[in-house]
């Protein structure tokens, strides 16, 4: 059998993936897309549906790396390493170090704003294009600072957000309090977001975005990409069973596995995978309106349709390990010091974010090639970013 051939490929079936697929094909180029699973069913899927267009801090500060001793070695911190991937994950570790001092996490903060700067009104274009408008909702967000230390330390993140344009309304434990009666008492205060989109059912959201992919006559390819070979115009994609797909383009945007396939065209990236976990509770009425983040504990809380999501936490392990019952009971812990009113887990999940030590996605041509296209990294803002992405990456093609 002949070798499928394409003008472009797109390597990655999550909301990245489909969002550049999408509008590449939109504009009448002739795409495919590789991808081993069902279409957006991982991170995209189990993410807290926040469009967070004000997460502008990186996940490296100079707060997080005076912190990281304790971080790492409390049972109930948000931050957690496998002791096994530690050796593999140095190097990682030591340029996530450098980009957490003070002038690399500016300069990755403003590199964010930039980014997230158009994220929302693109999302909102996107969901009218696919007829699922009826899935995002402007109810605001919430990022709670649960002691007064926490609150006023919380200065420093005020001003970078501010900095780098984000809208945002300093409200106290009582103004808190009125805007969801659900939550715990606590002291301190919280950064309110009244702009910011929520997505009610991010499962719903991927399905409609891969039967509008189904409708374009796109070809998906389910098959799991390993290598990339580049001859003369062409670069073949070695995929499991011995199926070679070639294109003029390739756009890497396999999330965290992205890296084996970079490397294979020569671009060393120092990418890792961050485990997220989330629990579900299922109930006719959600006790929180709109999504609701613990800063401390390193998670959210969002209302979903039927449902209550649990999302969140960092975890290094990589993508074979099972999923650790104790991050699991965690987060469950959490959840009821938040809300003390839930009742049994209905659900658990565990999924694979890319991770890049200055939290700003790659989303540039190889410097080996002009015909390979890198998109991946994106942390724990993969949807939000998901048609910003593919606008620069549909101007880079």
């Amino acid at each position: 059998m002949n070798n499928p051939r394409h003008d472009i490929v797109v390597i990655g079936g999550g909301v990245i993936g489909m969002n550049i697929a999408y509008k590449l094909a939109k504009s009448g180029r002739d795409v495919a897309l590789i991808e081993p699973d069902e279409l957006g069913m991982g991170a995209s899927y189990g993410n807290a549906g926040t469009i967070a267009d004000y997460a502008t801090i990186p996940l490296g500060t100079p707060n997080v790396l005076r912190d990281l001793p304790r971080l790492m070695f409390d049972r109930e911190s948000p931050l957690s390493i496998h002791y096994s991937v530690v050796p593999r994950l140095l190097p990682w570790l030591i340029q996530f170090a450098f980009q957490s001092l003070p002038g690399p996490s500016r300069a990755n903060a403003k590199a964010l704003g930039q980014l997230l700067n158009n994220a929302n009104a693109l999302w909102r274009t996107t969901a009218e294009e696919l007829g699922a408008s009826h899935l995002l909702h402007q109810r605001g967000c919430l990022y709670l600072y649960d002691s007064e230390n926490a609150f006023i330390a919380a200065k420093a993140d005020e001003k970078m957000r501010r900095d780098n344009g984000v809208a945002l309304e300093v409200i106290s434990a009582s103004e808190v309090l009125q805007l969801e009666p659900g939550l715990s008492t606590f002291q301190g205060g919280a950064h309110y977001f009244p702009d910011a989109t929520s997505i009610d059912d991010p499962g719903a959201l991927m399905k409609t975005f891969a039967s509008r992919l189904n409708d374009l006559g796109m070809s998906v390819i389910k098959a799991r990409a390993n290598n990339i070979v580049e001859h003369g115009q062409y670069s073949d994609i070695h995929c499991d069973d011995n199926l070679i797909v070639s294109a003029r383009k390739v756009v890497i945007a396999a999330g965290a596995h992205s890296r084996a396939l970079a490397r294979s065209v020569g671009e060393n990236v120092t990418l890792d995978t961050e485990r997220g976990y989330h629990l579900e509770f299922d109930m006719p009425k959600s006790p929180v309106s709109r999504p609701v983040c613990s800063a401390r504990r390193g998670f959210y809380a969002s209302p979903m349709n039927g449902r209550l999501r649990i999302a969140g936490t960092v975890e290094f392990g990589g993508v074979d390990l099972p999923a650790s019952p104790q991050r699991l009971a965690m987060l469950e812990r959490g959840a009821r010091e938040l809300l003390p009113q839930l009742g049994e887990v209905s659900r658990a999940w565990l999924g694979f974010r890319p991770s890049v030590p200055n939290s700003v996605p790659i989303i540039r041509r190889s410097k080996r090639s002009k015909h390979i296209i890198l998109a991946f990294g994106h942390g724990h803002i993969g949807v939000t970013l998901a048609p910003v992405t593919a606008t620069m990456v549909q101007a880079l093609i």
